[in-house]
């Protein structure tokens, strides 16, 4: 009897041929795609294009395919997480959220639900099972494409009962794939923005979804207390940010810390966004033990960071203070820290 997976069907290429591998591979493919909430789609009546588009490529191969409505665990798990967190003066990072509430805990629940054995995406990382027999995700085979620190949250449990087959390819191979097995999105463009907020202006939708509790206009001041202008809000503005600030210093400035306590947002040098240290909450242990942390290993403080060396300490209120051996541009409260050994992660948390 052949295992079941089910497959989170986004309409890209990725997912599609994803599923398409799996199929190849022997398993009963199921294919889903989830409703997600957004500001177009809270009062449409038409299907998405996300929708449409999957749809065709479960009928091209011959899979079951459901679409799942998540509107409502999206909003307010993702979505009011995003606005609390950048009204708290904090950057968060909403695809790691989405990742292990909706991708993983809402979809693995309803897979439970149908008797599946697996679910699988089309993302670019793998799972492997290590020597203290802990899962952990593992880079992809291509460095390009690695999505491993979106998914530094996921539990033991949804690790175990993943399947990341997109994985072991490069994007050019999946792309490859998809043009010989005719796929309809075979040639579709990959998504870039939050989903979300697709032309990508945080502020206005910040605006739109919380105006009035967003303390609007207030001072840009130095790093020694000195008013140098106005700013338009703090939700506008991150750690590092140097375009966009509206004031004349007669040379670059960055911001280097958001107050909004006061409704101040600081402004510095660029060795002023340089730091060599940070603490991290709510840590997910993955390939490593809780209590068996490794006092040295390599960090990321963003999507986009190439890791440093660091080491790492456990305090007593559960959290981790991390030291890194030279200092590392715009450490971003809200963002996610993400610990490596080698290929593998070994867990993260959220920075403070």
């Amino acid at each position: 009897m052949k295992q079941k997976v089910v497959v989170g069907l986004s309409g890209g290429v990725d997912s599609s041929v994803a599923a398409f591998l799996l199929k190849e591979q022997g398993y009963e493919v199921i294919g889903v795609t989830m409703l997600l909430w957004s500001p177009e789609q809270e009062h449409a009546q038409a299907e998405p294009q996300s929708v449409v588009d999957a749809r065709k490529v479960a009928e091209h191969l011959g899979i079951e395919y459901h679409v799942l409505d998540f509107k409502a665990q999206f909003k307010k798990e993702v979505v009011d997480y995003f606005t609390s967190e950048y009204l708290a003066g904090r950057t968060p990072n909403p695809c790691n959220v989405c990742n292990r509430r909706i991708k993983w805990e809402a979809l693995l629940a309803w897979a439970n639900e149908q008797g599946a054995e697996y679910i699988a995406t089309g993302h670019y990382a793998r799972i492997d099972q290590l020597e203290n027999g802990r899962y952990a995700i593992r880079n992809s085979v291509t460095a390009q494409k690695d999505q491993t620190y979106a998914l530094y949250n996921l539990t033991q449990e949804q690790l175990c009962k993943t399947l990341l087959p997109v994985g072991e390819f490069s994007k050019e191979e999946i792309r490859n794939i998809a043009k010989e097995q005719k796929l309809p999105v075979a040639d579709k463009s990959d998504s870039q923005d939050i989903c979300f907020i697709p032309d990508g202006d945080y502020g206005a939708f910040l605006e739109k979804e919380a105006g009035d509790r967003i303390p609007g206009e207030g001072n840009f001041v130095t790093t020694d207390g000195t008013v140098i202008g106005r700013h338009k809000g703090v939700t506008h503005y991150t750690i590092g940010q140097r375009k966009g600030l509206g004031i004349a210093m007669g040379h670059p400035v960055f911001v280097c810390e958001i107050r909004p306590e006061t409704n101040e947002v600081v402004i510095g040098e660029n060795e002023d966004i340089f730091s060599c240290k940070l603490v991290c909450r709510d840590v997910n242990y993955m390939g490593m033990e809780e209590g068996k942390e490794p006092s040295h290993c390599m960090a990321k403080v963003r999507y986009a960071h190439k890791g440093d060396m660091c080491h790492l300490e456990k305090t007593e209120d559960g959290r981790i203070s991390v030291c890194f051996e030279k200092p590392v541009r715009a450490i971003t409260p809200g963002q996610a820290v993400v610990f490596y050994d080698g290929e593998y992660v070994l867990g993260g948390g959220i920075i403070i």
